[in-house]
This record gives C-alpha cells, sequence and structure tokens, in this order.
C-alpha cells in the first residue's frame, strides 16, 4: 500500500462507527471505542540470521516516519507515547483499557495525535509480537484516552 492508501484508510476510520463487540474488521481489528488497522505486514523471521530482521524493521519505521510526516501536516507534532510503562502497569493488575492493553504488549511506542473534526486519537506505531514473527504498521483511532 502507498502513503496515499494508508491516509484513505485512516481517514475512513476517523468517520466510522466503532463495532459493539471486540473482532475483526475489514482492515484488522476493532472493539467498542476503537479501530486498529494493519497497513502493512512483512513476512516472518524463522529462518533469519538477524540480517533481514534488522533491515525490515528499519524500513517499517521509515513508513511510519513517512505517514507521520503527512499526519504532522494536517494535526501538527505528534506525541511521543511509549506503552512500556502502560505495560509494566498491567502487567501489575492494573486495568488498562482497549486498545491500549493488548497494544502495550507488542508495540513500543507511537506516535499519536489528537484529529480535529471528530476528536478521536490517531496513532502510528510498529509491532512485532516476537523476534520470529512478523512486523506491522499499525494506524489506531480511538476515542479511549490513551492511560
Amino acid at each position: 500500500m502507498t502513503i496515499a492508501q494508508h491516509l484513505a484508510t485512516i481517514d475512513r476510520l476517523c468517520s466510522r462507527d466503532f463495532p459493539a463487540e471486540p473482532g475483526r474488521s475489514d482492515v484488522g481489528t476493532g472493539g467498542p471505542g476503537y479501530h486498529v488497522a494493519e497497513l502493512a505486514t512483512s513476512d516472518d523471521f524463522w529462518e533469519d540470521d538477524g540480517t533481514r530482521w534488522q533491515a525490515t524493521e528499519e524500513q517499517f519505521e521509515a513508513d511510519r516516519d513517512g505517514l507521520s510526516e503527512r499526519l504532522t501536516e494536517r494535526w501538527g507534532h505528534p506525541q511521543r507515547f511509549s506503552l512500556a510503562g502502560v505495560l509494566g502497569r498491567a502487567t501489575e493488575g492494573e486495568d488498562i483499557p482497549e486498545p491500549w492493553a493488548d497494544l502495550s504488549s507488542h508495540v513500543p511506542d507511537m506516535h499519536l495525535w489528537q484529529e480535529d473534526e471528530h476528536g478521536r486519537w490517531v496513532a502510528l506505531g510498529v509491532s512485532q509480537w516476537d523476534k520470529e514473527l512478523p512486523f506491522q504498521l499499525l494506524a489506531v483511532v480511538t476515542e479511549i484516552d490513551p492511560p
């Protein structure tokens, strides 16, 4: 997908109703108060010596940063939001709302804006569940404040 296609997906999610129940959607997942779009997904790394993994991580971060530049033109500079503390709080038993609880387990940090028209939060992040698993470029649109 191109940056223009990613922006179109984010625009659709900013105006789309949230699902009543958690589940899969046409672009990723969603639930009450949030959408998570899987904008791009890499191959897995089961047979990698680490070289392809590093290059893929750098490419996904560059893609996030390029998309972030376009959103910065719309809504100003993003907040850089680390999810490490959120993961720690969830691990200690604090009730963290979705989508933040799930994201904290596989996305280290996010670029975060509050979009103008609907007042929703928009976030971009690079996900990877484990070293052998694919990277994903994620866009999150939510009405749930970051914890």
